[in-house]
């Protein structure tokens, strides 16, 4: 009898510990919620199509993490971190042109990511329109990442990590291209810049210094016709003349339409956190906004395709004197935003 009921009794507390093991497998992942998108009211309307890809805080959290994977390139040491540095306002710092797999190098200056969920286009020839496309060109171009979504997706799918990322993102596991994409966008629309002190003066809690009330005013009178609006770009393409770099044979909008107006066409850059994302340009030739500004006031090249904002009156370019220049720049670092280069929902 007494072995009988020892007996019994090791059969019930395995029954309850395979119970409570069961538990734990099938608990459920905490319920995820909505990414609330905080930006101030002057901004543009939102661009990012929220009804398609709805951005929730596990989206984020791995999208974050998809930003900060080498596997996503070929020989998984490039992540779209690598080019797009925090601290530089996510460029490639001290880079003219993005790095890739095997030191490959590109042909374009790596651009900053910011404020993408209230832009039209993107790239320097605005070949994407979309924000769930955009994480495509990267991961595909031979120089940068080299790689195709069925080679991430074979990475990735055997990843315990992530399968629980995606789960609780998605709410099964299966890892998809889509899905990948559409997690790098929720979390590329949620790295809003708009903490400067252009902002905080805009908001009514700071005031401008004497020179960077001039430097406004003077940039409003010699830039704003291209760096307008809130994000300062019009979003156009604009042959700005600068000379055609044989090294890259990048020519601009043009190798997106093949229409001879397009030649050395690109797409206006935002200014937002300019202080941070040396060198300018497309092909990265400037290292300092002095040389920029020189650039616009003596160094624009004539030709028949030049934006006619920089032919006018007989003059090419944009006339500046050396204190003129001074003061706009000193405008122009009142649109740096310390948070957002420090802020850790953005840090790998």
């Amino acid at each position: 009898m007494i072995r009988f009921l020892l007996k019994m009794m090791l059969i019930v507390i395995t029954f309850l510990s395979c119970l409570s093991c069961s538990d734990e497998v099938i608990q459920p992942l905490e319920k995820d919620e909505a990414y609330s998108l905080q930006f101030p009211s002057y901004f543009p309307e939102m661009t990012f199509d929220a009804s398609g890809n709805p951005v929730t805080k596990n989206g984020v959290e791995l999208g974050r993490k998809l930003f900060y994977e080498g596997r996503l390139s070929r020989n998984n040491t490039i992540s779209c971190g690598f080019c797009h540095i925090q601290e530089n306002a996510f460029t490639h710092h001290g880079h003219t042109v993005s790095h890739g797999v095997d030191d490959r190098i590109g042909i374009r200056n790596a651009p900053a990511i910011q404020n993408m969920a209230f832009l039209k286009r993107y790239m320097w020839d605005g070949v994407i329109h979309n924000l769930n496309e955009q994480p495509i060109i990267p991961i595909t171009d031979v120089n940068e990442m080299d790689s195709s979504m069925p080679e991430v997706i074979s990475k990735l799918k055997d990843d315990q990590k992530y399968k629980k990322l995606f789960m609780a993102a998605y709410g099964d596991e299966s890892i998809t291209g889509e899905r990948i994409l559409k997690a790098l966008s929720q979390f590329m629309a949620s790295m809003i810049s708009a903490d400067a002190k252009y902002d905080r003066v805009r908001q009514g809690k700071e005031s401008f210094t004497s020179e960077e009330s001039q430097g406004k005013v003077l940039f409003n009178q010699k830039c704003t016709s291209c760096h307008n609006g809130e994000l300062f770009t019009d979003e156009s393409f604009r042959n700005t003349g600068m000379y055609y770099n044989t090294q890259f044979k990048d020519a601009g909008r043009y190798r997106v339409t093949l229409d001879q107006n397009d030649w050395m066409k690109f797409r206006v850059p935002s200014l937002r956190n300019i202080e941070y994302t040396a060198p300018y340009m497309h092909d990265g030739r400037f290292y300092t906004l002095n040389a920029v500004l020189n650039f616009y006031s003596d160094n624009v090249e004539d030709n028949a395709n030049l934006d006619p904002q920089l032919k006018q009156n007989g003059h090419i370019g944009i006339s500046m004197n050396a204190s003129e220049k001074q003061l706009i720049i000193a405008f122009l670092k009142t649109l740096s935003d310390k948070n957002f280069i420090s802020n850790p929902k953005f840090a790998e």
